[in-house]
């Protein structure tokens, strides 16, 4: 029998309300014993006193009492709603624990949500990014993926993946029999409306990504070019000292800001150049290892003269997206806000000192993407999710192919592999390691 759980589930400090959640067979008991109400009525707020051993009033408020199946854990649940001072509350909890309970892990009430089938994986997931989110929109996002919209376009998939699947393996198992199964084409089409189908959810899924993750955006140039500008006017505070002496900026400077909903952290780096200081080479250093950590790089230069940027592009990572910010307009009349290219990297004219140009780089940066981030169904999804996605179009594309071949016996497979690779996005396949790393992030009492 499992045992029964308790934590405070409320953040702590003091406030107007603090909470108790107990889970497990005996919640009910240990309900009744420390209030000294009996007959709980379910879902209903009850008044009562909360007593210690010797029967003294630690607090009064409210119990309510949630009996299994239909709780958050699918077990018998009480909810104690007492005052939101930290004292009572530990008071109340030591309490709890003398009459049968057991100190809750970090996120065991969710593990066993999802253990007892009440929620997916995913929707565990959506439960701590919707706590933790920093904007509105990861927030209305990780709502939509707790009411469980990332897991339904999930099992439409699967579905249509496990008709072709059952097919396929029936011509197999009668394959003496007159029947050519393999030669039907909407097995073909279907494939091919699975493969469209999951570009679009792999689409959405990199976008509910990027409200949940933000994006990392360094900023790299010569010496003097205007980075700390640029961060300064981004941030829309003097987060950076601005000099015209080359090598002002020596260590990274790091911003956290919103743009369009985004969560975006700005590094602004050392210049890159030749140098005999040791702290400055020190800088660069910093500088070259924060560019190998960035979702994009902003390349700052001098506008009308892209060409001094060539030595530093070739010191860019590989598989970085960049963009080359040509910067100081303000300071040669005939120049105006633009968009370019150089050398296969999108271009912006501008200004940082005097703003001229700015929103061409802010649409650049929120922009580049195919599906708004207003989109209604967008959802929350997380990095395995894509990792998830891109093995499952693989197996898809191999299943077209040998489709196409007529190797029925590879398409069983390669579908057997495409399920098993989105099943593990809800949770039917994950492994033991894999839900300890995601329910181990949730806080107690969670």
């Amino acid at each position: 029998m499992a045992s029964t759980i308790a934590a405070i589930a409320t953040p702590p400090g003091t406030g107007g309300v603090g909470v108790i959640r107990i889970s497990g067979p005996y919640a009910a008991d240990i309900g009744q014993r420390i209030s000294g109400r009996q007959n709980l009525l379910p879902r209903y707020a009850h008044f009562a006193h909360f007593y210690d051993r010797h029967q003294t009033v630690i607090d009064s408020g409210l119990l309510i009492h949630f009996p299994a199946p239909a709780s958050y854990t699918g077990e018998d649940v009480i909810e104690i709603q007492a005052h939101g001072n930290a004292l009572l509350l530990d008071m109340l909890l030591e309490r709890i624990l003398e009459l049968g309970a057991v100190p809750a892990e970090a996120g065991e009430f969710t593990r066993r949500a999802y253990l007892n089938e009440k929620i997916d994986l995913v929707q565990a997931e959506a439960i701590a990014d919707l706590i933790n989110s920093q904007t509105r929109l990861s927030a209305m996002a990780a709502q939509r993926s707790l009411q469980g919209r990332f897991s339904a376009y999930v099992d439409e998939l699967l579905q249509a993946m496990i008709r072709i699947r059952v097919h396929i393996e029936a011509a197999l198992d009668f394959s003496d029999e007159d029947i050519d199964f393999v030669s039907e084409h909407w097995v073909g089409e279907s494939l091919h409306s699975i493969l469209q189908r999951l570009d679009v959810l792999s689409l959405n899924a990199h976008q509910g990504q990027r409200l949940r993750d933000g994006l990392h955006l360094v900023l790299t140039g010569k010496p003097n070019s205007g980075k700390s500008t640029l961060l300064n006017a981004l941030s829309g505070r003097n987060s950076a000292i601005v000099s015209d002496e080359a090598g002002t900026t020596r260590d990274v400077i790091r911003e956290h800001i919103e743009i369009k909903g985004i969560p975006l952290t700005i590094s602004d780096t050392a210049g890159l150049r030749a140098s005999d200081n040791a702290i400055e080479q020190e800088g660069q250093q910093r500088a070259r290892q924060a560019l190998t950590q960035a979702d994009h790089i902003l390349v700052i230069g001098t506008a009308g003269a892209p060409g001094d940027l060539d030595e530093l592009l070739q010191e860019l990572p590989e598989g970085i997206p960049a963009t080359i910010v040509l910067n100081k307009i303000d300071q040669q009349p005939d120049l105006m806000p633009a968009i370019g290219s150089y050398r296969g990297h999108t271009t912006i004219s501008l200004s940082a000192r005097e703003g001229h140009g700015l929103p061409l780089l802010l649409e650049r940066l929120t922009g580049s993407q195919h599906a708004p981030l207003e989109t209604p169904g967008l959802f929350s999804a997380r990095r395995r999710h894509l990792h998830a996605l891109d093995r499952v179009k693989n197996h898809i594309l191999d299943a077209i192919s040998n489709w196409e071949h007529a190797q029925g016996d590879l398409v069983a497979e390669d579908l057997r592999q495409a399920q098993y690779a989105m099943d593990s996005i809800t949770g039917k396949f994950s492994s033991d390691d894999l839900l300890g790393e995601i329910f181990s992030a949730l806080c107690i009492g969670k």
